[in-house]
């Protein structure tokens, strides 16, 4: 692989109305694929019978970048290594090496050791992410569920308290800091 291949790149879209034949040809050909129970997907070339069958992974990875694009946004792509280092892993899940070196010690995310370092998959890393997004989803609908039309007034008002609390108390740690 040459060095060019792992670098980051950034794709700005060209003009939308170029992308629309895409974006049709892939919506129609997801709605035609429902019905087939093998979905295939072909890079072709110029000539007839110049195609290559495409992994599905780079298919999806060609649908993000199409309906991004055709949203007017720039897409990044920036090559990752499936084991990563905790400052790698903590990067992805934007938190700190030590809380990711923390969950690696309770056992909520798998990882191998290579001499005295830890070294996370990251397959392992992202199943790890969309669990976690599951349960603050989840932690969301259940306080939407607590707080009901009856108690909305109460539930600001003690959202109100608290701000002040910490603020005060915030307040109260600069002044003695001084």
């Amino acid at each position: 692989m040459s060095r060019a291949a792992v670098v980051e790149e950034t794709y700005l879209p060209s003009g939308v109305d170029e992308l629309a034949p895409i974006s049709d040809f892939l919506n129609a050909h997801e709605a035609a694929g429902r019905i087939v129970p093998e979905l295939r997907y072909f890079l072709a070339g110029a000539r007839p019978g110049d195609q290559v069958e495409l992994p599905e992974e780079v298919y999806l990875a060609l649908r993000k970048v199409v309906d991004a694009m055709r949203s007017g946004l720039a897409v990044s792509v920036v090559p990752q290594t499936t084991r990563l280092t905790t400052q790698q892993a903590a990067d992805l899940l934007n938190v700190s090496r030590p809380t990711v070196v923390k969950l690696l010690d309770e056992g909520e995310i798998p990882f191998e050791k290579a001499g005295t370092h830890r070294r996370v998959l990251l397959a392992d890393l992202l199943e790890y992410r969309d669990r976690r997004r599951e349960r603050q989803y989840d932690m969301l609908a259940a306080t939407r569920n607590d707080v009901d039309e009856e108690n909305v007034a109460q539930a600001l008002e003690d959202l109100k308290s608290a701000r002040k609390a910490v603020a005060a108390r915030r307040s109260s740690r600069l002044r003695s800091a001084d």
